[in-house]
Formats: structure tokens, sequence, C-alpha cells
């Protein structure tokens, strides 16, 4: 089969699936920011296919903290409810006891089945402490065991064969790329002779986030989930590097903070620039590495949308080979954007270990 006629295949094959799935859009108007925004939030079920009362899902665990540990499935949400707040609709599920609602993927503690509205909206009910195994939970796990299975298995290979053997199988995917975080992230940026004590973190965080990456581009279970497109994920990882790098800091790091290199008059200026600076850095990797990724997932939804937006089929001529196309650059931000977060961290923590020797003048 010609590339081509592969091309023209996988076109004809998602038009038909995305026809069939979103066919009851046509019949009313479609709204593509709330088609999008669905699909790269987050969920207490897993989507397969179909809309509505059709729709397939996997139900998730609800694990709520409310005068004790609550814990059922997303499909005790079965009671649905509209309400007209400031002359539009605004839809809700509450259990069969009416005791917790969830609006837009957020529980709330309803008081029979009833919630309270603000003017904007929003609920007003207090919300139980979440700790429920969601979509983005489920899928992070997921790449968690996959990340084990990968180093567990190499490291089984390196013990039977030893580590002088030429690598196989497992080995020779996963040596070249352990080589690359070593010679061109950690050594580089930290140096030769402290890099290895943070190797584990380094080259965590380069598969972990590669992996959440490439997950989040298949559009089936159980991939699919945008976790990289999660701010909440990107800030956990991003605190993490802000951790080791104040835990390993050295005192020409903390020196630097609080006695720049000025004139002893601009340090009321200079010095809180310094402190902002130790936050912000990692601010820029929990921002870098969450907007690229979410807006990959949103310019492939919009391609989509046109299709429904338009209400013609023959849209998806254009849409999903540009789709497509997309998709395959994601792949290459999917391994760039693990390769800036590891560098950037590598970078952070190497500045602060890095030791300054003083001149004879300034």
């Amino acid at each position: 089969m010609t590339t081509l006629k592969r091309i023209l295949l996988i076109t004809a094959l998602l038009t038909g699936i995305l026809t069939n799935t979103y066919a009851g859009h046509s019949e009313g108007k479609f709204n593509a920011s709330e088609f999008t925004l669905h699909h790269i939030g987050d969920s207490h079920e897993w989507h397969l296919w179909g809309e509505g009362e059709e729709a397939s899902h996997i139900p998730l665990p609800v694990i709520l903290v409310d005068g004790g540990l609550q814990m059922f499935s997303s499909d005790a949400f079965t009671q649905a409810h509209t309400v007209e707040v400031n002359g539009k609709p605004v839809e809700y599920l509450t259990t069969e006891d009416g005791k917790y609602a969830i609006v837009h993927d957020k529980i709330y503690a309803a008081e029979f089945g009833a919630l309270n509205f603000d003017a904007e909206g929003h609920p007003s009910n207090n919300k139980p402490f979440d700790l429920s195994i969601t979509k983005n939970v489920a899928s992070m796990l997921l790449s968690a065991t996959i990340l084990l299975l990968l180093f567990i298995g190499a490291a089984k290979a390196y013990k039977k064969r030893g580590v002088d053997s030429a690598p196989k199988g497992l080995q020779s995917f996963m040596e070249p790329l352990v080589l690359f975080v070593k010679d061109e992230i950690a050594i580089p940026n930290i140096g030769e002779k402290k890099y290895m004590k943070f190797m584990p973190y380094l080259l965590t965080v380069f598969f972990f986030i590669w992996i959440n990456n490439l997950m989040g581009l298949i559009p089936f279970f159980p991939f699919g989930a945008n976790l990289s497109g999660n701010i909440a994920f990107t800030m956990t990882l991003a605190v993490c590097t802000l951790i080791i790098t104040l835990a390993v800091s050295k005192k020409d790091y903390w020196k630097h903070i609080f006695m720049p290199p000025v004139p002893i008059a601009l340090y009321p200026i200079m010095i809180p620039i310094e402190l902002i600076g130790v936050i912000s850095k990692p601010f820029s990797l929990m921002i870098r590495l969450f907007a690229n990724i979410t807006a990959g997932h949103i310019v492939i939804l919009s391609f989509m949308c046109i299709i429904f937006m338009q209400k013609n089929v023959a849209w998806a001529g254009m849409s999903v080979p540009m789709a497509l196309f997309i998709s395959v650059l994601e792949l290459l931000v999917a391994a760039l954007q693990a390769f800036i977060f590891t560098m950037l961290s590598a970078l952070f923590i190497g500045q602060a270990m890095e030791e300054h020797h003083e001149e004879a003048h300034h």
C-alpha cells in the first residue's frame, strides 16, 4: 500500500468515526469551544465514543473526604437537573441520595440534590476534598507503569548480559536516550563531578514527560488524556525542580541573591528582583510545558471542529490531513518539551551548586 493510499484510508476512517460520534451536533448549533475544552480537560469518567445517553464510557472511582472517606463510582451521578441562572440553563447531575452533585467535572456537596448558584452561574456550595481517580490520574498511573516496565526491563537485561555487552531489544532503545540525557544535559549543566546523583531525577522527568506527551496524542483508550496540559501536573514537576535546587544550593547562590554584584544603593531594588527570579524559573517551566502541549491539542481539535461548524463532511478532505500534519509535528514537540524541561532543570540545579571564585577586582 502506497503512502498516499494510507493517508486516504486514515482520513476516511477518522472522518467516519467523527461523523458517527458527533452526528448529534448537526441538529443544533455546534459549540466548538465547549467541544475543545471538554476534550482537553480532566474528567471523572473515561469517554470512549458517542454522545449524550448513547455515549460509551468507563466510570472511574470517586474518592471524597467529607466527614470521613466517601468512595463510589462516577456512575452514581445519574439524576439530571437543569436550573435557570440569568436566563441561561445550567445542567448538573446528582447522586440518587442527592448528597453530591457534579458540575463541569467539579464535585459539590448538594443540599437534598439542590445547588446554589452565584450571579455568574458558578455553584456556591462547599466542595469536599477530592481524591478521585480521574482520567488524568489514571493516565499518570498507566504512564508510571510503562516507565517502570521500561527501566526494570532494561536493568534486568544489563544484569543478565553485563554492562559491557552490546545492547539488544529494549536496551538498544533505552541506552542511547540515557546516554543523551547524561552527555548532553546532565554533564554540561551540572558538571562531570556532581551530575551522577541527579541522573535518577533527570531521567525520570525526561521519560515521564515524553511518555505522557506521546500518550496524549493517541486518540483512543487507554490513551488520549491531556496530562501534560494539566497545570497541576506541570506545577508539581516544577516544584520538584525548585525543591532540589534549593536543597543543593551553595552559599554563593544565596550570596548572589542577597549581595548582588551591584552598588549597595541598588540592593533594595536588586534583592527583590533576585528573589522573584528564584520563583520565576520554576514558574516558567510550569507554564512552558503546559502551554505548548495544550496549544497542540487545541489546534488539532480546532481543525476537526471545522467539519461540524460547516455541517459538511466534505471539509474533512482539508481538516483531517491538516490535523494529521499537526499530530506528526506534535511528535517532535512531545520530545522537545521533555528535553527543554529536563535541560532547564539541570541548568537551574547546576547554577545553584556553582561555586564562584573571588576575583582580584570587580
